[in-house]
């Protein structure tokens, strides 16, 4: 006869009595105690645990101390032993991380791979992990699946490979949660039921009145046997995730048959600690009897760095999707649970921690032959034990709330300390709890503190968190840092950077009378670089091409980060080498572009100071661009090749080989994207604008360079834009280039002001104006007229329905070419309000009289001018001018005369030179 058989019975007559369908239900209930009966059958102990539970790591600390076992099997990914002896440097709650940031065999958008599992001191895991980590001749073995194949495992993406996951920005990051024994029904329609007759809002506090209140002081038997039962009850009632949490179960077994049959141990010296879901397994391969086999896959080629990260409550808490204040409250009935029970719990040596059970060697306890009694029934027919109300502790914490709301802004007085008292019973009683629970109090509280507003930054019910213990946040110590972060703090002792603090720190730097002290400056600019803002923060003093700070003052909160100061550990051994590899890393991604390997140069002249790194990131801006075909970076490409050609030129070197090639390559690229780039409606104008100021800007040095002024023409001559800001920057650009005249400029935009057709779509054209304001400076002094004439001729009822208007479509497309615009206004315009009415636009034609025609000097220039006129009349049409050629007068020219007799040695030493052409010199002088 099994154990558990008179309660199979009485679950399966219940079933067929009450039940709609009794068929199904009894199957479920006596597959439940079927399940405890073969958990509690299995040779190996098996031990059941909720992750974080307070009641798991009281029952635990009972069992360690009484059964003494001298193998510890923990549901832990494997490979993360090596990193627990580090725990003792640690000050809890710390997350084991496993970190990945190059896959191999994995999909590089899951890059990087990261997978944490914290620890706090009031979890089963922790005081496992210490007894055997500090008890000689214990040995602890972690028999879950690795973090490798975490990510094998993972359907679709990476974040649904844990049993719970969700990101903590602050502390935990985006990586992937695992838990030891996650314990929540996976089927919803079961929760909303437990929650709605529980008369709780959310799980965490359900599961802290019906499963921790009860299991705190309950015996080790009836511990085991409920949790199994509510591991079994969930795990029947899921209706997804089964084949994973099944492989996992039989990746365990296996490991521990392996390590049982290569060292011997007697099983009954064992204690396997698992979650309670996985206590209820129902494989083939469950037990140390089985022959059931199982192929383990190797893991991919991903090369694995582990470590040690801080964490907190409230980044635990958003992990696995707890409510907020749920592992706050949970540390608070450990302690308490420790002092009611007398308990010796186990810390490892070195770490802070106020009690510590002594260490001895293990012993092997004596085998427990007696059979396991059926706890079960008596424990789900008797009603829950009622616990006297706690007086003592209720006012404490009454008085302690109103103590802490004074501080923080609130009216609060003793009456209120007295009514929290009263509501804490009432609201007690109203959910048939014996006892105010911290979920009780905490609602009493608000009601009776909070009123219409939160006078501060924290609310009561984060007052009520920061009672029970606050959001308690951990820290990893010096020698459990790696080696780049305890480098980073070895080169920042200087400037008094100490590891333990987590404040912000005010530093000042005087470089000039401290120079030792710049290779802190340098570190710290990296750091700004690499880490969060708020880790470096620069309050004065400023690092750019060719500048230096001769003083600066920084606020430091480097230890705030410590996650993400550990994380950079894992790239490399120095600040250095991980910003070369991230920059190396950004230009040879599949999405860079030229703009952005253009700043990675930048970033390595400015932090690492290295022209070899330059040059070969500028190698690769220039493969870039060369094989980019949308234009949309080309602001940031003019921007930044401006700033960098600029920078060059100002050092003794000059420009480098790969600036040259980039200028080159860029001109003919830009010319042959500038056709479609103006006809394309997907471009914007600001795109074409920075194409055309590179053309215009670089054409200097790149006609220098071997380009051919001839490609821009041809390119601007096949432009035929249709939007009308990109007409009016193709007008600006073809005035630059000599194709169009002002005056035929100015007649188009007449005609464009008088035509009321046009008129609505007169901000684009001004927009596209505005824009070539950088590539066509001389378009400044136009722009201005064309503004004035509008405002001078249009008509308020056009007018004011269409300067909104104006307004938005310049602040949209051109705002930071504003200010230029309005310099250029202020120099067009009288300074002064008196002298607006006597002032006279300097584009407007008055009447003049006809000017008097003067007499051109014979002479050399003259004649030459006029043998070679076409140059003159090109430049007098470029100008406007429409007169003709003027007469020249017959005779010598006296200026040159008297200028050649005043300084006559040039011509005597000509004549020297020449002297068969002397004679004739000075004659025509």
């Amino acid at each position: 006869m099994s154990t558990f058989t008179a309660l199979r019975e009485q679950l399966t007559d219940a079933a067929t009595q009450f039940a709609a369908e009794p068929g199904v239900v009894a199957e479920i209930l006596a597959g439940i105690v079927d399940d405890v009966d073969r958990a509690l059958r299995e040779e190996l102990e098996i031990f059941p645990v909720c992750h974080h539970s307070p009641a798991s790591a009281l029952a635990m600390v009972r069992r360690l101390h009484e059964k003494q076992p001298k193998v510890i099997y923990l549901e832990l990914c494997e490979d993360l032993r090596p990193i627990l002896e580090e725990l003792r440097n640690c000050a809890l709650p710390v997350a084991l991380q496993a970190w990945a940031g190059e896959p191999d065999g994995f999909p590089a958008a899951w890059a990087p791979l990261s997978v944490v599992a914290p620890i706090t001191e009031a979890s089963a895991e922790y005081q496992a992990i210490a007894y055997a980590l500090d008890t000689p001749g214990v040995e602890l073995v972690l028999v879950d699946r690795s973090t490798d194949h975490v990510f094998q495992w993972s359907p679709t993406e990476p974040q649904e490979s844990a049993e719970a996951s969700g990101a903590d920005e602050a502390l935990h990051g985006d990586a992937v949660g695992i838990e030891i024994g996650d314990l929540r029904p996976r089927f919803a329609e079961l929760e909303e039921h437990l929650l709605h007759h529980g008369k709780v809002r959310h799980w965490s506090e359900w599961w802290d009145q019906y499963v921790e209140q009860p299991l705190a002081g309950a015996d080790y038997d009836t511990y085991r046997q409920v949790m199994v039962l509510i591991g079994s009850l969930f795990r029947r009632l899921r209706r997804t995730g089964a084949d994973r949490d099944e492989d996992r179960e039989r990746y365990m077994w296996t490991r521990m048959r392996e390590h049982l049959a290569a060292t011997g141990s007697d099983p009954a010296h064992c204690l396997y600690v698992c979650g309670a879901f996985h206590a209820a397994s129902r494989v083939e391969q469950f037990g140390i009897a089985s022959d059931a086999p199982y192929e383990i896959t190797p893991r991919s080629a991903t090369v694995w760095q582990y470590g040690l990260i801080p964490s907190s409550h409230s980044a635990i808490e958003d992990q696995f999707g707890l409510a907020a204040g749920s592992v706050s409250i949970a540390a608070a009935t450990w302690a308490k649970g420790v002092r009611r029970g007398k308990l010796r719990p186990f810390a490892l040596k070195g770490q802070q921690s106020a009690k510590r059970a002594p260490s001895r060697k293990a012993e092997a306890a004596p085998v427990d032959a007696t059979p396991v009694a059926d706890q079960l029934s008596g424990f789900l027919s008797s009603p829950p034990r009622l616990d006297r109300l706690d007086e003592a502790e209720l006012l404490e914490w009454s008085v302690d709330i109103v103590r802490l709301a004074r501080r923080n802004g609130y009216l609060a007085s003793t009456a209120d300390a007295i009514a929290i008292y009263e509501t804490s019973i009432l609201l007690a009683g109203m959910r048939n709890r014996a006892r105010p629970t911290p979920y009780d109090f905490q609602d009493a509280a608000i009601t009776c503190i909070e009123k219409d507003h939160v006078p501060g930054r924290r609310d009561v019910r984060r007052l009520c968190e920061i009672l029970l213990g606050g959001d308690r946040i951990g820290q990893v110590g010096y020698a459990a840092l790696p080696p780049l972060a305890q480098n980073v703090f070895d080169r920042l002792r200087p400037v008094g950077v100490d590891p333990a603090h987590r404040g912000v720190r005010r530093t000042l730097l005087d470089l000039e009378s401290e120079p030792h002290l710049r290779p802190c400056s340098d570190l710290l600019w990296m750091l700004r670089r690499l880490l969060p803002a708020g880790a470096a923060r620069p309050i004065m003093g400023s690092r750019a091409l060719g500048e230096r700070s001769i003083q600066e003052s920084w606020d430091l909160a480097i230890g705030k980060y410590q996650r993400d100061l550990v994380q950079l550990g894992y790239e490399g051994v120095t600040v250095e080498q991980v910003l070369e590899q991230r920059l190396r890393r950004s230009v040879n991604d599949p999405d860079a572009t030229a703009a952005g390997a253009l700043a990675a140069v930048e970033d390595a002249l400015v932090y690492l100071g290295s022209a070899r790194l330059a040059d070969e990131l500028g190698a690769r801006a220039v493969e870039l661009l060369a094989a980019e075909r949308s234009v949309d970076e080309a602001p940031a490409v003019l921007r930044r090749i401006r700033l960098l050609l600029n920078y060059f030129r100002s050092t003794g070197s000059g420009l480098p080989q790969w600036c040259r090639t980039f200028v080159t390559a860029g001109y003919a690229h830009y010319c042959t994207l500038l056709p479609t780039a103006f006809t394309d409606e997907d471009t914007g104008v600001r795109p074409v604008a920075a194409m055309l100021g590179f053309l215009f800007g670089m054409e200097n040095l790149a006609l220098s360079l071997g380009c051919d002024h001839t490609q821009l023409e041809l390119a601007v001559r096949q432009s035929h834009p249709e939007a009308p800001a990109k007409v009016a920057l193709l007008w600006a650009t073809r005035l630059q280039l000599g194709l169009l005249t002002q005056a035929e400029l100015r007649s188009r935009c007449d005609e464009m002001l008088a035509n009321p057709l046009v008129v609505p779509a007169f901000p684009q054209y001004l927009s596209g104006f505005v824009q070539a304001m950088d590539p066509v400076p001389t378009v400044k002094p136009f722009i201005v007229e064309l503004l004035s004439k509008a405002f001078g001729r249009l008509p308020d009822a056009v007018l004011l329905p269409w300067l909104p208007k104006l307004i938005t479509t310049l602040r949209g497309q051109a705002a930071e070419l504003i200010p230029a615009l309005t310099r250029e206004a202020g120099r067009t315009f009288p300074g002064e309000r008196t002298a607006i009415e006597s002032w006279t636009p300097p584009w407007t034609h008055t009447a003049q009289a006809p000017p008097v025609v003067a007499v051109a000097s014979g002479g050399p220039v003259g004649e030459l001018l006029r043998a070679h006129p076409a140059a003159c009349d090109a430049f007098a049409a470029l100008l406007g001018h429409q007169g003709g050629w003027q007469p020249v007068a017959a005779g010598p020219n006296r200026a040159v005369t008297a200028l050649l007799d005043n300084y006559p040695h040039a011509a005597t030493a000509l004549a020297t030179l020449l002297p068969s052409s002397g004679a004739s010199l000075s004659a025509r002088g």
